[in-house]
């Protein structure tokens, strides 16, 4: 049957119109085959526009439409939602990009973007005359999401799914939820403190009936297709009885014979090998440290009935319909001798200084020394010109000048100084950098090639520094403590971009699809991001990332149905005689080895398949396509771009 095909030319404004000649991309194409009507129009996206779209379809019975016009990432949904009201079929609409493959590429050069857009539009009028009606897979999704990482982000995602009805499972790889918070004491713009607010979180939490938390657990495996995901979890034991209430756990902790680094305190203090992360650490019963317990006896003589050393580990398989990654970040360590750290005792990080202001009651000391002069040293490990790690982690300035501010406050006599190459605190935050020079901060600037130079003066920590703002002079410094304000570097995760295929950035953070427009989801379909696993944030942009992926979730799963996409592989039984090559190079475990009417061939997973193509070229018995984009549309589009044109 012949079709009759709409194409609709954008000026976008004057994106398009400026470089490209589009009343003459319209007197080209308007008899090419197949073409029943062509228009141009000045904002296609427009409500008039779509308006004027749907009323040609529904009078004409238009049974395909070709809007030219900008990416297919900002408005593919908007035109294959104006077909479907207009009663076409959605997937008989294409869009060609003539924006930003054009008009943009091509501003300098006026005639080669006009002919380059009639090419393009004549691959695209190629393909709707090739192009078939398709159907989404309609499938029943399971009431439930995995939240992995129990810090701010985790907690108060799993609150807010709560609240939806949603089946919330909460899994933290530590024995206690909260993450870094707690650590860092009082927070800047809330001044709340962090152990307060993970309490609060916590206490919401145990409210519902509809979360549930795993602790000591990490995922070892996860499979099936969006909606319906299966997980593996581990679950270590914690050789603690959950209705601990043990009156000498004080003296236990006295007796215990094993001291190690406290890891809470960043290695500031010992703990023992029974512990909690800090006093007030939910859940509120401590845990056994297995890899430095020494099996002395001493706790289990003390409370026979709170410890049970048979405890095995645990294997929990979970049915959930999305997953949401949230597994924060871990400071960076600077490197033995990176302005002196490791080599002199008074050069410390901003995390393990923020935990010693915690720790000080009264007058702040450090080795038996009265501290009256910090020199704080910015991007540690961040923006490094030959590192690894080029990005700016964004939230160490105002963290370094928010310890400043309540060191003022809190001993009134300490001095700061400054040593940065840029200050970036952006927002309200700048409120904190004007305090910050009210109360007589120094700020000094360096640049990246000529760092400052931490050394000896005698017996005391040196720093020396030219000073940018004063002309290159050459300044030094005589501080009490040099503290190394460090950036965020990726949290070890057990390895969970590999086992949810969710790709890292040049950074090593997760990945998202694109930072503006689908800024929580990743290519695979019901896993989403937030918080500090994606990249460095300061609190409020985490929680608001967790807020966002809640909203990612619940929209998918709220109707108890989802429509899948239904640009996906096909088989043709008949050609395929099963190679693996298929199987080979698919990344999402989307094909399998079936035997039908005694033959080996094979089948697509619809459901996890992504139709990324990939599939396609290895196939040596061309048994493949993908749907929508089939051999007779891409040769088409391919007969139209190559088809000369008329000056």
């Amino acid at each position: 049957m012949k079709k009759k095909i709409g194409v609709y030319i954008c000026h976008c404004g004057g994106n398009i119109s400026d470089y490209v000649d589009v009343k003459r991309v319209r007197e080209a194409v308007k008899d090419e085959e197949g073409v029943f009507l062509a228009k141009t129009t000045v904002f296609a996206c427009s409500d008039s526009s779509q308006k004027e779209i749907i009323a040609d379809i529904q009078e004409n019975n238009l049974d395909g439409i070709v809007v030219a016009s900008c990416s297919p990432k900002l408005h593919l949904h908007t035109f294959r939602s104006v077909a479907e009201r207009a009663g076409l079929n959605p997937y008989e609409y294409v869009q060609v990009n003539i924006r930003e493959q054009d008009s943009w590429a091509h501003s300098d050069n006026p005639e080669k973007a006009t002919e380059k857009a009639i090419r393009l539009i004549r691959a695209g009028i190629r393909r709707a005359i090739e192009a078939k009606p398709l159907t989404p897979n309609e499938i029943p999704v399971t009431n439930g999401v995995a939240v992995i990482g129990g810090g701010a982000a985790g907690m108060r995602a799993a609150i807010e799914l709560s609240d939806t009805g949603l089946n919330v499972y909460l899994i933290e790889k530590e024995h206690f939820l909260g993450g870094r918070i707690p650590q860092w004491g009082e927070l800047f713009e809330t001044n709340e403190r962090g152990e307060v607010l993970i309490e609060r979180l916590y206490k919401e939490i145990i409210k519902r009936n509809n979360i549930k938390i795993f602790t000591g657990a990490e995922v070892e495996s996860f499979s099936g297709c969006v909606g319906n995901f299966d997980l593996e979890v581990k679950i270590k034991p914690r050789f603690v009885k959950r209705d601990f209430n043990c009156k000498s756990y004080e003296k236990i902790l006295k007796e215990c014979p094993v001291e190690v680094d406290d890891e809470f305190n960043f290695g500031l203090t010992k703990r023992k090998a029974i512990y909690k992360s800090y006093e007030r650490a939910f859940p509120v019963i401590p845990a056994i440290d297995t890899e430095n317990c020494t099996r002395c006896g001493i706790c289990e003589k003390l409370c026979p009935e709170s410890f049970d050393f048979n405890q095995k580990e645990e294997k929990l398989n979970l049915r959930v319909g999305a997953v949401i990654l949230t597994t924060g970040f871990s400071p960076y360590e600077p490197k033995e001798g990176e302005f002196g750290y490791g080599k002199f005792d008074s050069v410390l990080t901003l995390q393990q200084f923020r935990r010693l202001m915690e720790l000080s009651h009264g007058e702040l000391f450090y080795n038996g020394k009265k501290i009256k002069n910090i020199a704080f040293i910015y991007c540690v490990g961040s923006r490094q010109k030959d590192g690894e790690n080029k990005y700016c982690s964004r939230y160490c300035c105002t963290a370094a000048i928010h310890t400043s501010l309540l060191l003022k406050e809190k001993y009134n006599d300490i001095k700061s100084y400054h040593l940065f190459r840029d200050i970036r605190t952006y927002g309200k935050q700048e409120i904190l950098y004007r305090d910050s020079c009210k109360n007589e901060d120094i700020n000094l600037k360096f640049d990246e090639s000529n760092p400052p130079v931490v050394g000896k003066n005698g017996e005391n920590i040196s720093v020396k520094i030219e000073d940018l703002l004063t002309d290159k002079e050459e300044i030094e410094i005589i501080p009490d403590l040099v503290v190394l304000v460090t950036g965020m570097v990726p949290r070890e995760n057990g390895g969970l971009e590999k086992i949810f295929k969710v790709p890292l950035g040049r950074d090593k953070f997760f990945s998202e699809i694109h930072p503006k427009l689908r800024p929580v989801e990743t290519v695979i379909n019901g896993v989403y991001i937030a918080g500090t696993g994606q990249g460095p944030k300061n609190l409020t942009e985490t929680i608001l990332s967790s807020l966002s992926s809640v909203a990612k979730a619940y929209s998918l799963l709220s109707s108890g149905t989802l429509k899948l996409e239904p640009i996906v592989a096909i088989i043709d039984e008949e050609k395929c005689e099963w190679c693996g090559n298929c199987d080979a190079v698919c990344i999402y475990d989307a094909i399998e080895r079936k035997s039908v009417n005694g033959k080996e061939i094979a089948v697509i997973n619809e459901a996890l398949c992504k139709g990324c193509g990939s599939c396609v070229p290895v196939c040596e018995s061309r048994a493949i396509e993908i749907k929508g984009y089939t051999n007779k549309e891409i040769l088409g589009m391919i007969d139209g771009i190559l088809e000369e044109v008329n000056r």
